[in-house]
């Protein structure tokens, strides 16, 4: 009885500081967020946005990007990891996943956690309605507002949310981590991509990283509440 206790103990106390964690973590972003985007909106971060992308260009032709053409390349294809279609695309195939594996109520979960994140998005950018970066070449298209950064935002919700989701259900301790390291990579470089393609200033994707995270974390919590402890832990 005694080793029992002990185990339930360390348990009861990992997932409390695990709790506790992301409850700092979702508090401190959320108040990041608020502050940024007060200084979006004043215009206060506009010099440090044009400084950052003018860096990223060639000192005598700002529509060149700085570094080898294969640097521009590769970033166009790590942006397309954080467009529409491939995480559509993503989703329908982890969501068709845990349907096979008769985990309905987690893919269930997912599907209304992301679609509701990428609402939130488009409404947030609607509703700021910070205009594209003009001060250099943008290096692919775009169409709709800057702030926050869609692929940022959307990239952070789907691919930490889909981390954590699979996480969840993972029973080896060691690949418990593998999936939300894998997210967190991936949603670093997409929002790094749409900086040097000029398309949006490094606040706009501060801005879609935190509120992203912030909305991943409410959904880890809410997966706690809503799906219950996961088995074998």
């Amino acid at each position: 009885m005694q080793p029992l206790k002990h185990h339930l103990t360390r348990f009861v106390s990992v997932a409390e500081r695990r709790v506790w964690l992301t409850a700092l973590i979702a508090a401190l972003v959320t108040y990041f967020f608020f502050e940024l985007t007060g200084e979006v909106l004043e215009g206060e971060t506009r010099a440090f946005d044009e400084g950052v992308l003018l860096m990223l260009r060639d000192a005598a032709d700002p529509a060149m990007p700085a570094g080898p053409s294969w640097l521009t390349k590769m970033m166009v294809d790590i942006t397309a990891l954080g467009g529409v279609t491939v995480l559509t695309l993503l989703v329908t195939l982890v969501v068709v996943y845990l349907a096979l594996r008769r985990k309905f109520r987690t893919a269930a979960f997912v599907t209304v956690s992301i679609l509701g994140g990428w609402g939130l998005s488009s409404a947030m950018k609607i509703g700021i309605a910070r205009p594209r970066p003009e001060v250099v070449q943008h290096l692919v298209e775009v169409t709709d507002m800057s702030f926050p950064s869609g692929h940022a935002m959307l990239s952070a919700i789907t691919y930490l949310t889909l981390g954590a989701m699979l996480s969840r259900i993972e029973e080896t301790p060691s690949l418990r981590y593998f999936f939300p390291l894998v997210a967190v990579v991936l949603t670093l470089l997409i929002g790094l991509s749409r900086v040097y393609l000029g398309v949006h200033y490094p606040t706009d994707v501060l801005g879609g990283w935190a509120a992203g995270t912030v909305w991943a974390c409410g959904s880890w919590f809410m997966a706690r509440w809503m799906l219950g402890r996961p088995s074998g832990r």
